[in-house]
């Protein structure tokens, strides 16, 4: 076959259907997340205070925010890796997704004596958290990068920053269980500097493996 021959031939090979390729990036981000989660349990596993802290207001609200960054920006990679896709309304949506995690943690961080912010924002795993959400975050990331790779985005190094931000927000939901600043103030700090890490990492990534 002619060089001219296979171009025209892999150009009219349609996309693959959304919902195919929506089943595609779901199985990447559980298959990902299940790896980060085995390496996190032989390596540290959750909090010795788990079961007590599950009772807690402040421990359980910390899955809340993580999970709201994972839900629409994993949805939003899997429309965005369509070809058809525009990415304007899509980052619209996430924002909106997102809000109501600032607005609960401004509230509750205004709780909180003003003499104490600076200790709960500093806390006592601030390294840990920028070094451990992402590295946990590395094996969903190659995961839905490869995924997306059957798609067509128009957008690549956004299309992988949202990957980046659903595989931290993978990384970060694992992460909390063992995590023992609980502070508002805290996730509200180094949580979304760990997930910009990702972000970055993310969108050099669909730079490089997304370009079509």
């Amino acid at each position: 076959m002619k060089t001219a021959d296979l171009i025209s031939a892999l150009a009219a090979e349609p996309p693959p259907p959304p919902l195919r390729l929506g089943r595609r990036v779901a199985l990447a981000l559980v298959v990902g997340a299940a790896i980060s989660a085995a390496l996190f349990m032989t390596a540290l596993g959750p909090r010795h205070d788990f079961a007590a802290a599950a009772h807690t207001m402040r421990f359980d609200l910390k899955f809340v925010d993580t999970l709201a960054l994972l839900l629409p920006s994993v949805l939003l990679a899997a429309r965005l890796a369509q070809a058809e896709a525009r990415p304007g309304a899509l980052i619209a949506a996430l924002i909106r997704a997102l809000r109501p995690a600032r607005r609960r943690g401004d509230r509750r961080t205004r709780r909180d004596p003003a003499d104490l912010w600076m200790t709960r924002l500093v806390g006592t795993n601030a390294l840990h958290c920028l070094t451990l959400i992402p590295l946990m975050s590395i094996p969903p990331l190659a995961a839905l990068i490869a995924a997306m790779r059957a798609g067509a985005p128009s957008h690549p190094a956004l299309t992988g920053a949202l990957a980046g931000a659903a595989a931290a927000g993978a990384a970060a939901t694992i992460y909390a269980t063992n995590c023992t600043d609980d502070s508002p103030l805290f996730v509200a700090s180094w949580y979304p500097l760990a997930t910009l890490i990702v972000v970055a990492a993310g969108a050099l990534a669909g730079r490089k493996w997304l370009q079509w």
